[in-house]
């Protein structure tokens, strides 16, 4: 494997040639998938497959109207979920066994939420890694945390689950390989040592700015990159949609 080609030179892909990618090729980014970490070796999530192209359609309209993701020919879902833990504790009679001696039969709260999402996110950045050895392109789309109420009916999703994210994979078109890789912070800003060290007002408010970081560009809205960002990714109507759609899950997590 090239270490460099698989991990520094990565970059997200967001338009695929028209190409299919082979089942056994597909089979492979599962099978490493399989093999991430897990908590306790529990498996706490589930990864759907997206066949259908009308789903993929309305995925597209529904993680904030980006066609690409209609366009991509490999798209999974990954779920943070304890609805099969819970079900294989009925079918084992945990229930039963709890009223028996007397104790409450516990519902996953948000620390199992937590963990869950872990789990899930863990097995996708290993299929990344798996895609990108084989040569594939990967996109995450964070927007399927968004439309609970719509992805839960789309998905046919029971309770205790949640789409943390969502991958689509495709073979890169020459113009995604030739483009440049996007910035990174200094790696000093985010690697500490021992304990948080919060940077300087100075350095703080040259964070984002520059070279490669063109999408947080001063406007006649901002006056500089730190409000653009804030414009254009914090206080955004998706990013407001997001915090109502996690908040309306976890209302429903959280209830007897």
């Amino acid at each position: 494997m090239d270490f460099s080609k698989v991990f520094l030179e990565r970059k997200s892909v967001r338009a695929y040639a028209d190409a299919p990618i082979p089942r056994e090729m597909r089979e492979q980014v599962l099978a490493a998938a399989f093999r991430a970490p897990t908590a306790g070796n529990m498996m706490l999530y589930t990864i759907l497959e997206i066949e259908d192209q009308a789903l993929k359609d309305r995925l597209a309209v529904t993680c904030d109207h980006q066609p690409f993701i209609a366009a991509a020919p490999w798209v999974l879902v990954f779920l943070a979920d304890y609805a099969r833990m819970m079900a294989h504790f009925t079918a084992c009679g945990v229930p039963e066994r709890c009223a028996r001696e007397g104790k409450p039969f516990l519902a996953p709260r948000e620390s199992d939420l937590l963990l869950a999402c872990c789990d899930a996110l863990i097995a996708a950045q290993t299929a990344v890694t798996a895609a990108e050895s084989l040569g594939l392109g990967s996109c995450y789309i964070g927007d399927v945390m968004e439309n609970w109420e719509t992805h839960r009916e789309l998905l046919s999703l029971p309770r205790y689950t949640f789409p943390i994210t969502m991958l689509c994979f495709g073979w890169p078109t020459e113009q995604q390989a030739a483009r440049r890789q996007p910035a990174r912070l200094p790696r000093d800003i985010v690697v500490h040592k021992n304990r948080y060290a919060m940077p300087s007002e100075e350095r703080l408010a040259a964070l984002y700015s520059g070279e490669g970081y063109g999408d947080f560009v001063p406007t006649p809205q901002a006056d500089n990159g730190g409000q653009a960002l804030y414009a254009r990714k914090f206080s955004a109507d998706y990013t407001k949609e997001m915090r109502r759609s996690v908040a309306a899950m976890l209302e429903d997590w959280r209830r007897d």
